[in-house]
């Protein structure tokens, strides 16, 4: 019948089509993520003796530490050594780390790289991703009874992970944002909304899911010194994103000493900021490029980020980017090609005949997949297979065929 269609021809287009060089991208992408996250961590040795990391790797161990026990994390090199067999947790990177494995925490386990460790690392903190629990909702990743695809977005702050639709804001559409501060941070230290205003840019707030939307935000209009505090108290009546004792603390210190000094030119750029018009919001900000070079660093700023310890969001290496950038640097100083070792280890007379079969194998798969551009189908797994059984079958003949003459 004319214009029927048999069950190949329904077949086919229901299988997924890819190309070859959608294939090769994506292998790149994975390999360079890889890289870019294991590639600052060091796989053979374990990270202990370096104390508290200022960024690596992490992983969490269900096996050694489930749900109920005590937190505990592990570095990259005693994930492969001592928890091969285990399930664990992939946690990305977390800064100032030390780890874990084999202290008091694991009961039936001693590091195999370095068992002389402390029996706790103090300094070490600790949520629930370490049980395999993210986001506010507090569900795994993946989660097999989420259908609701979403990005999950690390805060650089708390370094809990987030879905996008919980976070109160929505990403930016062209996502062109580097590091992003969840609700919860936000409120805690809520300075971060005087630079948002200039560095963060609008952000769409998300409608909360029972539908009952309230308006979350506070203008903040500061004109003249010395009306500032009555405008804290005035925001804490007003029920506004309430933050840490700290940071009230630190920013009445600053518009007090503003006080006292008025008159003179201010060097603080957080009172600059302070006195212009900004909005508070119930929801996170997504931050660009290099938005912490912005952030003041004059006495009173600093000791209010020690006071809230958020100091870390003052050192430019301590950035994700960072970490992945001196990971990339790594590894491509550490890679060799494969290719180059193996015509190292020949003579002269095997390096030049593995030459002329790749050169061989490259011009007749180039050769075989044009004829497949040009009629405009799609290359298939047996097409490829076909493709090198009779390459093999060729390079049979050649060598069947071959005379060999004595001098």
């Amino acid at each position: 019948m004319a214009g029927a269609e048999g069950p190949a021809g329904r077949q086919s287009e229901l299988e997924p089509v890819v190309s070859l060089v959608d294939v090769l991208e994506e292998d790149e992408e994975l390999e360079n993520e890889a890289c870019a996250v294991l590639g600052g961590s060091d796989s053979e040795k374990c990270s202990y003796s370096q104390g508290s990391v200022k960024r690596q790797a992490l992983y969490a161990c269900s096996t050694c530490t489930p749900e109920g026990e005590e937190p505990a994390g592990i570095c990259l090199a005693c994930s492969y050594e001592c928890h091969g067999s285990h399930k664990l947790f992939e946690l990305y990177t977390k800064r100032n780390f030390r780890c874990d494995c084999g202290n008091s925490k694991f009961k039936n386990l001693e590091c195999k790289l370095f068992p002389d460790k402390a029996k706790i690392n103090s300094g070490n903190k600790y949520n629930d991703n370490f049980f395999g629990l993210y986001c506010i909702c507090k569900r795994p990743y993946p989660d097999p009874e989420d259908e609701i695809p979403d990005e999950m977005i690390q805060c650089v702050v708390c370094e809990d992970w987030f879905h996008g639709r919980h976070l109160g804001a929505v990403p930016p559409e062209s996502g062109d944002f580097q590091e992003m501060v969840c609700q919860a941070c936000m409120k805690r230290c809520s300075f971060l909304w005087a630079y948002a205003a200039q560095l963060a840019g609008d952000q769409e707030v998300i409608k909360p899911e029972n539908g009952d939307h309230q308006d979350s935000t506070l203008k903040e209009d500061v004109p003249e010194p010395g009306k500032d505090a009555v405008k804290e108290v005035k925001a804490e009546q007003t029920n506004e994103p309430c933050t840490s004792s700290s940071s009230e603390s630190a920013l009445q210190t600053a518009f007090k000493n503003q006080r006292l000094n008025t008159g003179s030119q201010s060097d603080c750029k957080l009172q600059e900021l302070q006195a212009k018009h900004f909005i508070k919001k119930d929801a996170a900000t997504y931050w660009p490029l290099n938005w912490r070079s912005k952030l003041c660093t004059c006495k009173d700023c600093m000791k209010m980020y020690g006071d809230l310890d958020v100091l870390f969001l003052t050192d430019e290496y301590d950035t994700v980017l960072a970490y992945e950038n001196k990971g990339k640097v790594d590894q491509a100083a550490d890679r060799t090609d494969p290719l180059m070792d193996t015509l190292n280890s020949m003579s002269r007379v095997q390096q030049v005949e593995l030459i002329c079969e790749y050169n061989d194998l490259k011009t007749e798969l180039k050769d075989y997949l044009k004829r497949f551009a040009d009629e405009g189908t799609v290359v298939k797994r047996e097409d490829i297979q076909q493709f090198f059984e009779e390459f093999q079958s060729k390079k049979r003949r050649r060598v069947d065929g071959m005379q060999y003459y004595c001098s």
